[in-house]
């Protein structure tokens, strides 16, 4: 797909969620019980859907790690909601999805607490960036939209395993975008390196999520773990995700944000019900949008294209796929 065609397809899908949203009621969230001596770790935590979902967890009184790559916005937020929810199980802890490095790093940290994991929540992402490389030599929406928080994954799974039970899944939220509907997924060039569109990789990278999270259910399902792999649609929500858009499209969003674009709140909703839902316990393998389950694109239900990407990730990062339970 041509950059042009990249740019008018995803404007194209963003109207019709939109509308969408704009007619039908957002979803709202039931009364759940409390998930005192739970354990939940949530990326891109300190803003927007991630950090919603990380204060409304704490309030069902989860213990909550902020996952971000910025020190002091993130002890702020912590602060605010130890304070908003009484809750004082509520922590920052550094990652930079843009480096494999980090990642291990931090799964390294967090193992030193000796916690278990009951939910982890694959939210942060970038949207629409220039064209640029990270140091590891990855292209940025692949790397910290998709390819970091696989390896997250990986390296968090025997936490996960040994947190989950017969009747308490453990569970992994993945958060994906409507935008994966139009997405292609080239093996071959990943990481968009011919005639790059920042839509296309973009796409390209939220559909990746989708892939990777149904071929987790499938291998979780496999080796009969108590966890589960479910993704997440939050529809078009008011956040900083659209900086790197045109001055047109920021004056269009700031004078119609307030009837088509859900708040954050809003946003988080079906996240927090994915990850909490009694009804959802021991359920994988689903794509949920506004509350409700809803099937994904055609091409995210190839075995063989998701295997194939699991493989690909493997190699790019260094992890030996017969010796992945063993992480």
């Amino acid at each position: 797909m041509s950059p042009f065609s990249s740019l008018l397809w995803t404007y194209a899908v963003g109207v019709k969620v939109l509308v969408y949203q704009l007619v039908n009621r957002c979803f709202s969230l039931p009364v759940f019980a409390p998930q005192n001596g739970k354990v939940a770790i949530v990326t891109g935590g300190a803003k927007g859907i991630g950090y919603e979902t990380a204060k409304h967890l704490s309030r069902l009184g989860m213990h909550v790690i902020i996952a971000g790559n910025r020190e002091n916005q993130g002890q702020e937020c912590v602060s605010r909601i130890v304070k908003e929810t009484g809750n004082r199980k509520v922590e920052f802890m550094y990652l930079d999805l843009a480096s494999i490095q980090s990642v291990r790093q931090f799964v390294q940290r967090f193992k030193a607490k000796n916690l278990l994991l009951h939910v982890l929540v694959n939210n942060a992402a970038v949207m629409l960036v220039p064209q640029r490389n990270t140091e590891e030599g990855f292209e940025e929406h692949f790397v910290v939209n998709y390819l970091g928080h696989f390896v997250l994954t990986h390296l968090l799974l025997d936490t996960l395993r040994r947190s989950g039970s017969y009747d308490h899944h453990s569970r992994i939220i993945t958060v994906s975008s409507a935008t994966h509907y139009i997405a292609e997924l080239n093996l071959n060039d990943l990481q968009s390196r011919h005639h790059y569109s920042p839509h296309g990789a973009y796409a390209q990278s939220k559909l990746a999520l989708v892939l990777f999270a149904y071929q987790l259910q499938h291998r979780l399902a496999a080796e009969g773990s108590h966890v589960t792999s479910n993704v997440v649609d939050p529809g078009v929500v008011d956040t900083d995700l659209y900086k790197h858009t045109s001055w047109l499209f920021k004056l269009c969003k700031w004078l119609t944000s307030w009837l088509f674009f859900k708040t954050s709140t809003q946003g988080a909703s079906t996240v927090i019900y994915a990850a909490v839902a009694p009804d959802l316990d021991g359920m994988g393998g689903s794509y949920y949008a506004n509350g409700q389950k809803t099937k994904s694109a055609d091409i995210s239900y190839d075995e063989d294209l998701q295997r194939k990407l699991w493989t690909q990730s493997c190699d790019l990062v260094g992890i030996l796929e017969t010796h992945e339970h063993a992480s």
